[in-house]
């Protein structure tokens, strides 16, 4: 246990299970107050009772059942932690699904529509709702679950793909409107994980997925995948007073030299480095008539 975390007080969505989960229990080592929710029920109860087990003397763990696609259901995520804390620090915004796999013309649109709505719409809301919180104390984090789909074609899997891509990009924009609130917002890659998400896939089969992407996913399930706490230590660290000044960057957990970025934080200031951007034939070494 540490207390990098102690006295701060995060909501972290889609928390009964895989990485959510694995976030929550990072905190809680670390010296968080947190605020878990999900829409299942079931499983977010499983989950509260584990998470219950972990707290030190005087810790908070809280629960609510929310959507995060429904408004009322955000207010009502909103209203609760700010009675259970007074006080936000932290969203980790982690919901999210697959949605329809197959071809966009073959899937059932309302389908499609819904993973948008989940993993694009949902985390914009609550986002967006914190915000007024996070301004008057000029002071928040915002945590934001990417994926592949961000940065690379994901056919078969479009809904997810779009919704991830346009979320980081969300991300790095609003990073832009709350940079003098000192509101850090970042988004994580968090690798291959071996979660329900890569069960789906293999349930699916190569005929809805494309053979491609699920003999990748096969050879993913069988060497086990990235480790959750890769991912965990990352948002750990978004979520510490070492990240502060760190904002409007896609951070892979894998790949990136995260735990040396406050030694950088002017480079990582004044450049674009660790955003989605356009590629032009230079950054490739060639030259394609370009003036």
């Amino acid at each position: 246990m540490s207390d990098l975390l102690l006295g701060r007080n995060a909501i972290i969505t889609g928390a009964n299970q895989g990485l959510g989960l694995a976030i929550a229990r990072a905190y809680l080592e670390h010296g968080a107050n947190i605020l878990v929710c999900a829409r299942d029920e079931r499983k977010l109860q499983s989950a509260f009772d584990e998470l219950k087990t972990l707290c030190r003397s005087g810790q908070q763990v809280e629960k609510i059942r929310a959507d995060v696609s429904a408004q009322s259901d955000v207010e009502k995520l909103i209203e609760f932690a700010l009675e259970k804390f007074s006080i936000v620090h932290i969203l980790v915004n982690n919901a999210g699904i697959y949605g329809p796999k197959g071809r966009i013309e073959d899937v059932d649109w309302d389908e499609w529509e819904r993973a948008i709505h989940i993993n694009l719409l949902g985390s914009i809301l609550v986002a967006r709702s914190l915000l007024s919180h996070f301004r008057k104390r000029h002071y928040g984090k915002i945590i934001q679950l990417s994926g592949g789909g961000a940065t690379n074609p994901l056919p078969f899997i479009s809904a997810y793909a779009a919704s991830k891509a346009g979320i980081v990009r969300f991300m790095e924009t609003l990073a832009e409107e709350t940079r003098e609130d000192h509101i850090d917002i970042n988004s994580i890659a968090p690798g291959a994980l071996n979660t329900r998400l890569l069960d789906e896939v293999l349930d699916a089969g190569p005929e809805k997925v494309g053979r491609v992407f699920y003999e990748r996913a096969i050879k993913q399930k069988e060497a086990g995948g990235t480790p959750l706490e890769k991912s965990a230590d990352l948002a750990v660290f978004l979520a510490s007073a070492a990240s502060d000044g760190i904002t409007g960057k896609l951070i892979s957990a894998v790949w990136d030299p995260w735990r040396n970025f406050s030694e950088h934080q002017q480079d990582l200031t004044q450049s674009d480095i660790y955003t989605l951007r356009r590629i032009v034939p230079k950054d490739r070494g060639m030259d394609c008539g370009d003036a």
